[in-house]
Formats: C-alpha cells, sequence, structure tokens
C-alpha cells in the first residue's frame, strides 16, 4: 500500500543538494521558503519541507503527498543515499501514533553497509 506521505533522515547533507535531487526526481523546486527553522519548497507539484538538524545531526525531509515515485519511506530512503551519498534513515513502514515506544525505535538505516534495521531512539 502507498503511503500518504514520505518522510526520510539525512546525515550531512544539505537543502540545496536535496532540492536538485528532488528537482530531477520530481520536477523543478520553487524557492526555498524559510520560516523559522523550516524550509519548504513545491518539487513538481509536491509540496516538499526540510528541517535541519530535527533529530541531533538528522535533517527531516518530508513529502507531503502521496503522489511521488516512491511507494515507501523506504524506496525513497535507497533513492536519496543513491543520489546523495549520505546515510539515510526512515521507519520501516508507515508508523501510529498507537505504537509502542520500542516499535517507534524500529528503524531502516540506509549506507555504504546496505539495508539494515536498527535501533534509534529519537525521544
Amino acid at each position: 500500500m502507498r503511503q500518504p506521505d514520505i518522510e526520510i533522515y539525512l546525515k550531512d547533507a544539505d537543502h540545496q543538494a536535496i532540492a536538485q535531487w528532488l528537482g530531477e526526481a520530481l520536477g523543478p523546486c520553487s524557492t526555498w521558503q524559510q520560516k523559522g527553522q523550516t524550509y519548504k519548497c513545491q518539487a513538481g507539484d509536491i509540496p516538499v519541507t526540510w528541517l535541519p538538524k530535527a533529530v541531533g545531526k538528522w535533517h527531516s525531509l518530508l513529502l507531503e503527498s502521496a503522489n511521488t515515485p516512491w511507494p515507501d519511506d523506504l524506496a525513497c530512503a535507497q533513492a536519496a543515499y543513491a543520489a546523495l551519498g549520505v546515510e539515510v534513515r526512515c521507519a520501516p513502514g508507515s508508523w501510529e501514533e498507537s505504537e509502542s515506544d520500542e516499535q517507534a525505535d524500529r528503524w531502516m538505516r540506509i549506507s555504504d553497509d546496505g539495508v539494515e534495521e536498527i535501533t534509534w531512539r529519537t525521544g
């Protein structure tokens, strides 16, 4: 099932490199608009939110649409890693409020080591 939106976390990437990658994958990116710590743009017809250092050194990228080329966070994370060459993390599937903390700490890590499930305590 396609996720309603995509959220991944990237290490050591900046929003300009992200905009270039998204421009190639989704369509031209509008100029980033900064609101506080958050940056927003449109990539093609998809609203994009970039939050630097959302979790420690990790930056959050949120694609607010189900109409992306990727069916889920993991597929997007793998594409981001291939394009940008930085470690990427994402949830293993759609996350729900009702999940236990233990489930919420399960993450997928995409790096030079490949794809692996890790425990990442973000809270």
